[in-house]
C-alpha cells in the first residue's frame, strides 16, 4: 500500500488576487478623491470673451472725475438800489463796458419828492445852527465888550485911586474924600474880576458850543450829499472793465428796489466752478489740485475756495488756473476735470472692471501659471480712482485676473479657459 501525499495549497488563488485587485482599487480611488482629484463645480468659459488684467505695482494717485463750468474769475451783479420805471436803456446785454458807463436810467416821482423834502428839512436844521451859532458869537461879544468897559473904567478909577491916596497920607485931602475915591475904586476893581471871570467861563463854554454845532452842521451837510446822491442811484453804471450781461428790459418796465438787472464780468481770467458729490466733502480742502485737458493740452486747477453748503446731493467749489488760462475758452463751457484727493503713493494696482460688481471687491478669479485655468481667489481693496483699485492683500505683481464681469459665471469656483 503506497504512501499518502500531502497536498500543498495553494497561496495566491484566484479570489484572494481578485480580492486584493479590489481592494487596491478602493483604496487609489480614496487617495485619488482625497489627494489628487478636483470636485470643485467647474465651467467652461471662452477666453476671447474675457478681460484679462495683470497686477501691477506703480504710482497710485487717488482722484475723481468732476464736472465744472468755466466762470469769469471775478463778477460784479447789478441790482437796483432804488426801485423805479426804465426811462432809458443805454447799453444792450453783451456790450463791453468801462467804470462809469451808464447802463440803465430809472425814474421814480415819488423818490424825487421824498429827496426834495428831506433837502428842504436838512437846510432848515443848517440854518437853525447858523443862528445858534451867530447868537453864540453876539453873546460873546457882548460879555467882551463887557469886561473891556469894566476894564476901562478901572483904569481911570486906578491913578485917581493913587492919587488920593498919597494926598491923603499927605493931610491935603479930607478922610471923606479919600474913602470915597477908594470905594468906587473897589467896586469896578471888583466889577472888572466878575466881569472878567464870567468872559472866562463864557469862552470854554462857547467853544464847546461852536464845536459841537461845527459836527452838528457837518453831519447835516453829509446826511444833505447822501440824500442828493439817493437819485444818483436811478442812473445805474458799470463799477469795472468787462462784459455786461443784463436781463430784457424796456422802456417803462418797473424795476423794484433791489431787483438784479445783470452783471459785468471780468474777460481777462477765469475760474471753474465744480459740483462734488457729497461723500467727498470731508476730504475736499483748499489746495487740491486738478487737471483737464483743452485743445490738446493740459491745464493744471487748484481748489481756493469751498462752498460746504450741500445741494441736490454736491456741493461746489471754485478751481483757478495755476498760470495762464487756456487762450479760446468761453464763460459756461464746461469742462471735465480729474480732481485728485491726495498725494501720489506706490502700491499694487488692479484695472477697474465689471467684476466688482458681483465680488464687492472681495474675490476674484485669477489665472495660473499656463493660464488654462481662472480660480476664485480672495482678496481686499483698499482706496480707489476711476482707473484702478489699490490692492492691500491676495495679490501680486504679475498676477494676471479677470476682470470682465462675473455675471455669468454662477457660484463656479473653477474656469476651463478654451
Amino acid at each position: 500500500m503506497g504512501m499518502d501525499r500531502k497536498i500543498k495549497k495553494k497561496t495566491w488563488t484566484t479570489n484572494r488576487i481578485i480580492m486584493l485587485v479590489i481592494s487596491l482599487a478602493v483604496v487609489g480611488f480614496f487617495l485619488y478623491s482625497f489627494f489628487i482629484a478636483d470636485f470643485r463645480s467647474t465651467l467652461n468659459v471662452e477666453r476671447d470673451k474675457l478681460t484679462i488684467a495683470t497686477v501691477t505695482e506703480d504710482s497710485f494717485q487717488e482722484f475723481i472725475q468732476v464736472t465744472g463750468n468755466i466762470q469769469p474769475i471775478n463778477t460784479i451783479f447789478l441790482d437796483a438800489i432804488e426801485g423805479g420805471v426804465v426811462q432809458k436803456v443805454e447799453l444792450e446785454s453783451g456790450t463791453m463796458v468801462t467804470p462809469g458807463d451808464t447802463i440803465l436810467i430809472l425814474t421814480n416821482s415819488n423818490l424825487q419828492l421824498s429827496v426834495l423834502n428831506q433837502e428842504a428839512s436838512l437846510y432848515d436844521q443848517i440854518n437853525n445852527v447858523r443862528n445858534s451859532r451867530l447868537n453864540l458869537e453876539q453873546n460873546s461879544l457882548r460879555i467882551k465888550e463887557q469886561l473891556a468897559n469894566a476894564e476901562y473904567q478901572l483904569d481911570l478909577l486906578k491913578p485917581q485911586f493913587e492919587r488920593s491916596q498919597s494926598l491923603y497920607e499927605q493931610n491935603l485931602i479930607s478922610k471923606q474924600d479919600f474913602e470915597a475915591v477908594a470905594e468906587n475904586y473897589e467896586y469896578e476893581k471888583k466889577r472888572y474880576e466878575l466881569t472878567y471871570e464870567s468872559y472866562t467861563k463864557d469862552s470854554i463854554q462857547t467853544i464847546n458850543q461852536l464845536r459841537q454845532l461845527d459836527d452838528s452842521e457837518s453831519r447835516m451837510y453829509r446826511s444833505l450829499n447822501a440824500v442828493q446822491g439817493i437819485l444818483d442811484n436811478l442812473v445805474i453804471t458799470a463799477p469795472l472793465e468787462g462784459q455786461l450781461t443784463t436781463i430784457e428790459m424796456q422802456p417803462g418796465q418797473s424795476i423794484s428796489q433791489g431787483e438784479r438787472v445783470g452783471q459785468v464780468d471780468m474777460l481777462d481770467n477765469f475760474k471753474v466752478r465744480v459740483g462734488v458729490d457729497e461723500f467727498h466733502l470731508s476730504r475736499i480742502t483748499t489746495g487740491l489740485k486738478g487737471t483737464f485737458d483743452f485743445a490738446g493740452s493740459e491745464y493744471d486747477l487748484v481748489i481756493t475756495k469751498v462752498y460746504p453748503v450741500i445741494t441736490n446731493g454736491q456741493f461746489q467749489v471754485d478751481m483757478e488756473f495755476v498760470g495762464d488760462s487756456p487762450t479760446g475758452i468761453r464763460r459756461g463751457q464746461r469742462v471735465r476735470i480729474r480732481l485728485e484727493l491726495g498725494d501720489a503713493s506706490t502700491a499694487v494696482l488692479l484695472e477697474k472692471g465689471g467684476f466688482f460688481q458681483t465680488t464687492g471687491g472681495s474675490w476674484v478669479y485669477k489665472l495660473n501659471a499656463d493660464g488654462t485655468k481662472a480660480e476664485r481667489h480672495n482678496i481686499r481693496l483698499g482706496q480707489q480712482n476711476p482707473e484702478f483699485f489699490e490692492v492691500v492683500e491676495g495679490l501680486v505683481p504679475g498676477d494676471r485676473v479677470i476682470i470682465s464681469s462675473y455675471d455669468t459665471f454662477g457660484d463656479n469656483e473653477v474656469l476651463d479657459l478654451e
